[in-house]
């Protein structure tokens, strides 16, 4: 693309979740309108596009037709089926391209890629079979962490070992599935860091956030993180590292341990990120916007942080805390539509300002 999009230009959204959502609203204040791709019925998307397809990714009339009524497509999940891309991208631009899209599915690839650029991960072998496993567990150690190489999240597809007695139990878990194992890494705090790239090269980072987990699942994000400005400098550089070899359009989440030895990538995310809601409420440009505006050719917004934040997650019943946390100051409440509470689900999420 070498034109940037004008307004009442449409882009379109592969998967209708929360994050398609407000990259949906992000897109309206910009005057751009957006056409959503979701198999679901009623997803929390559809409340604010300007276009709603319902259809599984293997129908490619359906592909052909989204395709064609769009400018650009972007995607707010990894695990497309590379079948429904090859229909797109014959007819329309999609960011982030391909290549980080495919690194970013396959954890082994993903690892493979990282180290290649010379970054530091976590100690890792391909695990196919039992034996294999065995291998991995000589050579990586334990504990340690199976994970499926693809289709990932939130904890799910990962099983722990905490000794090599748990192969076989943590093996059953894979379903069979190709899988990786890693192997357990001494850290003080995860970190995460949100990078947008445009184009034409230009980057943008955000301050770098401080993560904590429940249960694999991400609850609260802090910034400033609790680090040194020289780490902040080595994730703004190995982020942007990262985007420049991949020809990256568009906003990536990183994730990173922060160790003795410095940074160590956990994984990427090609995407606009759940570590990255905090800029809604701490940043004059949010990740949503700054990610339609890398992708739409036009100028990287200012990625300063006005305000520190705590972002926590509401996850199941936490939602119902809605009407007590609607009585808090300095909290902003970002609710995503969705129909039915279940256990695990993201509901929604806080920012509370703390200056």
């Amino acid at each position: 693309m070498t034109n940037p999009l004008p307004t009442g230009a449409t882009i379109g959204i592969l998967g209708g979740g929360q994050l398609g959502r407000m990259l949906s609203v992000a897109a309206a204040r910009l005057g751009l309108r957006t056409h959503v791709f979701e198999p679901g019925s009623t997803p929390p998307a559809a409340d604010v596009a300007h276009a709603v397809t319902t259809a599984p990714y293997d129908d490619v009339a359906a592909l052909t037709a989204f395709a064609n009524a769009v400018d650009l497509v972007t995607y707010e999940f990894e695990n497309i089926p590379t079948e429904a891309l090859d229909v797109i991208e014959a007819i329309t631009p999609i960011h982030p391209n391909r290549r980080a899209l495919g690194t970013s599915q396959d954890r082994l690839v993903e690892k493979e890629f990282l180290q290649s650029i010379g970054l530091t991960v976590a100690p890792f072998a391909d695990v196919t079979d039992a034996a294999n496993l065995d291998a991995a567990i000589a050579s990586v150690g334990t504990p340690a962490i199976l994970k499926t190489r693809r289709f990932g999240y939130d904890g799910k597809g990962q099983a722990r070992l905490k000794s090599p007695d748990d192969a076989a139990s943590a093996l059953a878990d894979m379903a069979g599935a190709p899988a990786v194992l890693e192997g357990f890494i001494d850290f003080s705090i995860e970190i995460s860091i949100i990078a947008a790239r445009n184009p034409q090269g230009e980057v943008a980072c955000y301050d770098p956030g401080e993560n904590v987990h429940r249960d694999g699942i991400l609850h609260t994000t802090t910034v400033p993180a609790k680090i040194p400005a020289s780490l902040r400098t080595d994730a703004v550089l190995l982020a942007a590292k990262i985007l420049n070899t991949l020809d990256y359009v568009g906003v990536m989440g990183v994730e990173l341990f922060v160790t003795p030895r410095g940074l160590i990538v956990n994984e990427i995310a090609p995407r606009v990120h759940n570590s990255g809601h905090w800029t809604q409420n701490g940043c004059a440009v949010d990740q949503f916007e700054q990610h339609i505006r890398a992708i739409a050719g036009w100028p990287l917004g200012d990625g300063s942080r006005h305000s520190d934040v705590v972002m926590e997650n509401l996850i199941g019943d936490d939602v119902n805390r809605v009407p007590a946390l609607a009585r808090e100051t300095n909290c902003a409440i970002h609710l995503y539509g969705k129909e039915e509470t279940k256990a695990g689900r993201k509901m929604g999420h806080i920012n509370r300002i703390l200056s």
